[in-house]
């Protein structure tokens, strides 16, 4: 299994990216590899602590990438958590403020039964406002919320403080 030095030492700093002053953290190298990939969705379903879990929730839209892997890991389910009138059944909505507006995401109201156990997952943690209208969302489907789980975290931008929720898991710190 590929450890966290050698996860960490294939994302790529890009420099300006999507506009000037932002240091992009790009994890495409480390989807790229089959080693890292594969170590990450271990690490992330590690996060669980040995619970059973029955739905992994995953954040649109690289939050999937990883929540599928580490459903299958955990032999749980897989339930999206995506932007505004994307999924094509009854949903839950929840808004968010972004630094330039507002955004929604939605769940399915049948995707997490009362008293399910779940595993919240997404790529990035930055200012927490979509992780925290997830945990709204799955709050609202009376969801027994066991972990939220990231690869990176950008701590100066205080993310985890929105998110009212504990455990709080990142594999990678900036």
């Amino acid at each position: 299994m590929a450890d966290l030095t050698q996860i960490e030492a294939a994302v790529r700093d890009v420099p300006d990216f999507p506009k000037p002053g932002i240091l992009f953290k790009d994890i495409t190298p480390v989807l790229a590899d089959p080693t890292l990939f594969k170590g990450c969705m271990e690490l992330l379903a590690e996060t669980a602590g040995g619970q059973k879990i029955d739905k992994v929730v995953g954040i649109d839209a690289r939050g999937f990438i990883f929540a599928a892997g580490v459903a299958q890991n955990l032999d749980a389910g897989f339930v999206p958590v995506r932007k505004a009138g994307k999924l094509p059944w009854t949903t839950h909505k929840m808004a968010y403020t972004l630094e330039y507006g507002e955004s929604v995401v939605e769940i399915h109201q049948d995707a997490v039964k009362p008293g399910e156990k779940i595993l919240l997952v997404d790529d990035l943690l930055a200012t927490g406002g979509t992780a925290a209208a997830a945990i709204k969302l799955l709050r609202a489907l009376e969801a027994d919320i066991v972990a939220v789980s990231f690869l990176i975290e950008l701590e100066a931008l205080n993310g985890r403080e929105k998110l009212g929720i504990e455990p709080v898991y990142s594999l990678l710190k900036y």
